[in-house]
């Protein structure tokens, strides 16, 4: 399996799940603020319970996701995917049937669960099935489609939230998910052990650490027993430590996860207090983000990626991030944050880039451990994120404000994508930064 089209029925199924998944975030924030404080249009209540839920499954996702990409190694992706895609059924559920406070708090119950492994989780592990099974040449190409694809489906959930009444929202969700965990048992191939015949495909990850100095039937040996035990917290810190891309991309994957978590609650109660931005108004405001990232990543992202390099698209997407906030912190009026938010078209190409670079450094059996962990330290950036953000979010748009900038928070929410530009420039660029030959540059050295 080395042709795009062979990942067909992954592209149909993260479509679908994530359909399921981004058609709930434009009614969500109307549902918290009736249930919890109704009648009105600031709750501070609802923030922090928002924040809140956000840490924990920073938290969660954070054990989690390198645990289900390593597992995936082991029992194959469709299995592992088979969680997240299952899981994200059943809070949709719960509001289908209901929207009082009572359902309202079952679903925030249930979604803190599930959201561990269900909202970064499908992600996480497309991008490992993707990666594993397309050559090194066409994997940017490959992530940026299934990364393409979900925003695409975030596009028309979007789009569909507009014009759904809110029963239906969840409903649509619900049957999408359950059609999406059907398709994908019935039709997507099962992928496990690939086998190792050249120098990229040898694992970093052994019994005793070392690569270099065993023989193919030897390394294969030590990993099949290695896998075969629960992951210890060495084989992770040793992965992220076997080159330097890998810990700046460690590094810049925490700061991305700050800023998208600042980008998300902390961002939607800024528009619904200071804007008052409803439904249809956040519907909107999605609608042109997700169509701008739908484009840059399923046409831009492999063209500009091939012409100056995964590094500088990472470098130039993290610019746009913080311009996209800068604009929104200082929106005056309703069509701002419309027209701030075209600048995702360049933004949303941080997440396909660095899983782009990430993928090199390793070999096609460690893809799942691989985006596991990258995915596991964004999450890490989720948890504190609301720690940091919504204190801010609340005080700044509060009478209690030591000056007068509402949107100050999401100034400081940028701040975290101009901090990762640092370590985003110091990668290598150009084509020599593949695990190809880092490991070759490696082996030598040993020898000599």
């Amino acid at each position: 399996m080395d042709k795009l089209s062979d990942l067909k029925h992954l592209f149909v199924t993260v479509f679908l799940a994530n359909f399921a998944l981004n058609v709930v975030p434009p009614a969500i924030t109307d549902i918290t603020v009736g249930a919890l404080c109704p009648a009105q249009d600031e709750c501070s209540l609802a923030i922090y319970l928002s924040g809140f839920q956000q840490a924990i499954l920073g938290l969660g996702s954070m054990l989690m996701l390198p645990l289900l990409g390593h597992l995936s190694d082991v029992y194959g992706r469709k299995a592992l995917l088979t969680v997240p895609v299952a899981a994200s059924i059943v809070p949709s559920v719960i509001l289908a049937i209901g929207r009082s406070t009572n359902y309202f708090y079952a679903y925030y119950v249930v979604k803190t669960f599930t959201g561990m492994v269900s909202d970064n989780g499908i992600e996480c592990l497309s991008i490992a099935y993707a990666a594993a099974n397309i050559s090194e040449e066409k994997r940017v190409s490959a992530i940026g489609i299934v990364a393409g694809v979900g925003s695409a489906a975030s596009l028309f959930g979007t789009m569909a939230a507009r014009f759904l009444s809110t029963a239906q929202i969840f409903l649509v969700a619900a049957i999408s998910s359950m059609v999406a965990a059907i398709y994908m048992r019935i039709f997507l191939k099962e992928t496990r052990g690939i086998v190792h015949s050249e120098p990229l495909n040898q694992p970093i990850l052994g019994e005793s650490g070392a690569e270099c100095s065993q023989s193919d039937s030897d390394s294969s040996k030590s990993v099949s027993q290695s896998f075969k035990k629960f992951l210890p917290l060495t084989d992770i810190f040793y992965l992220l430590r076997s080159s330097v891309t890998l810990s700046l991309a460690t590094v810049i994957a925490f700061l991305n996860g700050l800023g998208e978590g600042g980008q998300q609650t902390p961002f939607l109660y800024f528009l619904k207090a200071r804007l008052q931005y409803n439904k249809d108004n956040f519907a909107v405001l999605m609608l042109i983000g997700y169509s701008g990232a739908a484009i840059g990543q399923l046409f831009l992202m492999p063209r500009l990626a091939s012409i100056i390099g995964e590094e500088a698209v990472l470098s130039l997407s993290l610019i746009a991030g913080f311009i996209n906030m800068l604009i929104d912190s200082i929106a005056w009026a309703v069509w701002v944050p419309y027209v701030a938010n075209l600048l995702p078209i360049i933004a949303f190409l941080t997440r396909p880039a660095l899983q782009s670079i990430v993928s090199k450094q390793v070999g096609p059996n460690e893809q799942g451990i691989a985006q596991g962990c990258i995915a596991g330290i964004s999450s890490f950036g989720n948890i504190l994120s609301p720690l940091i953000y919504t204190p801010l979010t609340d005080l700044f748009l509060s009478e209690r404000a030591p000056f007068n900038y509402p949107g100050f928070n999401l100034f400081c929410v940028g701040l975290a994508w101009l901090i990762a530009l640092i370590p985003a420039t110091m990668i290598q660029f150009g084509p020599h930064n593949s695990r190809l030959k880092i490991r070759d540059a490696g082996c030598c050295s040993l020898d000599a």
